[in-house]
């Protein structure tokens, strides 16, 4: 039986089970479950409605599906009611309660509750569709489009969704044709670098003797990045689709995914994905009888952030330390175990399926002309909407930050966006303009990285969060290069110096000279941009570090011994005594007039008092420097 007919029998029965559920009049439950969803309760949800469908005798299709990318909704889910007559109901933070609620009034009842429908309005009583949200109108959705609408447990649900489709039509294809549509679409490496892939891929095809092997890099270690973890939670196939094409172009018979083990669901997943394509025939060897052999292994790393670097991922693999080797040799030339090796991350190599099914014109269309295609965002941080996005490239920050994730909350003002995790830079407000493309964002003082975005509002201050990033980074550093292991470190003491108003004259300047240093003399791409945060908050807050070290003033007000609460003896109310109960340190006093004050000498400044006293009087007030808190002796009057 030929490769087509083998893939045809199994397209068949994906069909047939899809027909299956979609036809069915019951009602369809989908309940995100990726880590989000279950860090917000998603598992009680699910218990909640098969315990409510029992009771109640009701016949309803739960499918659990992974992440949609609207994270600060979750526990988030769809219902589609046939017989109610309404379109499918985006429902948000459905708690268990909220599920047994509606499993009475909706399902049961007839009643979808317009008030905990996601977009809706009581007073119109009008349902959006879920492509109507503004994280799905100005999105470009490659990587994603099926990320929230299929069970990742479930294979069949992806090919019935045209997965491994373009496998099939690829196996027709010479490797070298693979490679030129790779090429030719533009697409750039999604794990920072923004190497060609096409390139990439034809430097293993032509490399030398040996077993050629494929690893997808998975080690996803920037704080506030869950992208990588996201796609294999939700959409695992599509990434290993996209690993069997890369193999195939490139002449590899053994693969390898790359997945630190602190994501025990995405192993999971993963792991089953693979044993499910292998019992179809999508792995192993002779796939579908195409002729070509592919096994893939699920190796699991132990969390260090240096791994993320491909050379140091391929010691790891190899049971040595994890430590960027010279380059070169490049691992395309000698790789793992000295073999010719093709490392992608999960972005790209999930971005191939869809280039090779539509042609690398359709994907030149997305984008910018030099950075072609779709980006994915972790937005975090002081924003409204905070989630998963993907937008094509050239889209600007502003776009990305207020019309797509809401803005900043609280009606503060914007101050700063941190991009491309710890190695990445912070952009003030001048910014919001610039493209999101690889190029843009590195003349700004950025740069792309894996994606992660974190958005800062005007009460942060840009030298604790320099502190913060240098100390993740020292910390990270795997100790090889000297300027790494001891100039992070050093940049830490001169931050934490400042932070705490002890900073001296000069200590700017040794900041500015340490980042080139490190910069110049570091082995790996994150050595070399380490210290990133810093320069770019030096660069366009000067005036903050400038007061921490002149005037003992921390502008934002975060920095705890550059500042001070005190209560505002006009606004307290006497009697009241919710600050006094909740200090854990006995610093706030009853003065003879019944009103509040604080014991300089014994506040720890851990705000409870801010977050204690009654909105209604707002009377703690945090200053900087302390000096400027007025003093309350306990007998005044």
């Amino acid at each position: 039986m030929k490769t087509e007919e083998l893939f045809n029998a199994i397209r068949q029965e994906a069909e047939r089970q899809r027909n299956e559920f979609v036809e069915s009049p019951a009602p369809k439950i989908h309940i995100g479950m990726a880590t989000c969803g279950i860090a917000s309760g998603a598992v009680e949800t699910r218990h909640a409605f098969e315990q409510a469908l029992a009771e109640r005798h009701i016949e309803a299709r739960i499918h659990t599906v992974g992440c949609i990318g609207h994270c600060y909704a979750e526990p988030v889910v769809i219902i589609d009611h046939p017989e109610s007559g309404f379109p499918p109901i985006f429902y948000h933070e459905v708690t268990a309660g909220k599920a047994k609620m509606l499993t009475k009034l909706f399902l049961e009842g007839g009643d979808p509750r317009f008030e905990h429908v996601y977009g809706a309005t009581v007073e119109n009583e009008m349902i959006p569709s879920v492509m109507e949200f503004p994280r799905f109108n100005e999105e470009k959705r490659v990587i994603m489009e099926k990320c929230g609408h299929i069970d990742p447990e479930d294979i069949y649900d992806y090919i019935a969704e045209d997965g491994y489709a373009t496998l099939v039509r690829a196996f027709q294809l010479t490797p070298e044709d693979v490679v030129k549509e790779v090429a030719d679409s533009g697409l750039r490496g999604r794990g920072g670098a923004g190497f060609p892939t096409g390139r990439k891929w034809d430097m293993a095809r032509r490399g030398g003797s040996g077993e050629k092997i494929v690893i997808c890099n998975a080690d996803e270690g920037d704080p506030g990045a869950y992208m990588d973890r996201t796609l294999l939670e939700s959409n695992p196939h599509q990434m290993i689709e996209g690993m069997i094409l890369c193999a195939y172009a490139v002449g590899a018979h053994r693969a390898l995914v790359y997945v630190r083990a602190e994501y025990p669901l995405a192993v999971k997943l993963v792991t089953k994905a693979i044993q499910q394509a292998e019992s179809l025939e999508l792995l192993g060897k002779d796939i579908l009888r195409s002729g070509f052999d592919l096994k893939i292994e699920v190796f699991q790393g132990s969390g260090a952030f240096v791994c993320g670097e491909e050379t140091a991922l391929i010691e790891s693999i190899e049971g040595k330390r994890g430590m960027p080797r010279f380059r070169p040799p490049y691992p395309v030339e000698k790789g793992l175990h000295g073999q010719p090796t093709v490392i992608n991350n999960v972005k790209t190599l999930a971005s191939v399926p869809p280039i090779l099914k539509n042609g690398a014109d359709w994907y030149r269309r997305i984008g910018t002309e030099k950075s072609p295609g779709t980006a994915i965002f972790s937005v975090v941080g002081d924003v409204v909407h905070p989630g998963l996005v993907e937008i094509p490239m050239g889209v600007s920050l502003r776009t990305l930050i207020f019309d797509i994730c809401g803005g900043v909350p609280n009606k503060k003002a914007f101050k700063s966006v941190q991009i491309g995790g710890p190695s990445g830079g912070c952009l003030p407000s001048a910014f919001l303009d610039t493209p999101i493309d690889f190029d843009s964002l590195t003349q700004a003082g950025a740069m792309m990285g894996s994606g992660g975005m974190v958005v800062m509002d005007e009460d942060t201050c840009m030298v604790d969060v320099s502190r913060y990033f240098i100390d993740f980074t020292q910390k990270e550093s795997c100790g090889k290069c000297t300027f790494c292991r001891i100039g992070t470190p050093h940049m830490l003491r001169i931050l934490d110096r400042i932070t705490q108003g002890e900073g001296r004259e000069g200590d700017l300047e040794q900041l500015e000279q340490l980042s080139r240093d490190i910069k110049e003399g570091s082995l790996c791409g994150l050595g070399k941009t380490a210290p990133n945060p810093v320069i770019t908050s030096l660069r366009y807050f000067r005036e903050e570090y400038e007061a921490h070290v002149n005037e003992k003033r921390c502008p934002g007000k975060m920095c705890r011994p550059l500042t001070a609460f005190y209560i505002d003896l006009e606004k307290c109310a006497r009697g009241c005594d919710a600050c006094v109960g909740c200090c854990p340190v006995d610093a706030i006093f009853t003065t003879s007039t019944r009103k509040k004050g604080i014991d300089q000498s014994l506040c720890v400044k851990c705000g409870e008092c801010v977050v204690a006293c009654p909105p209604q009087y707002d009377a703690v007030e945090k200053v900087s420097p302390p000096k400027l808190a007025p003093v309350v002796e306990r007998s005044a009057k």
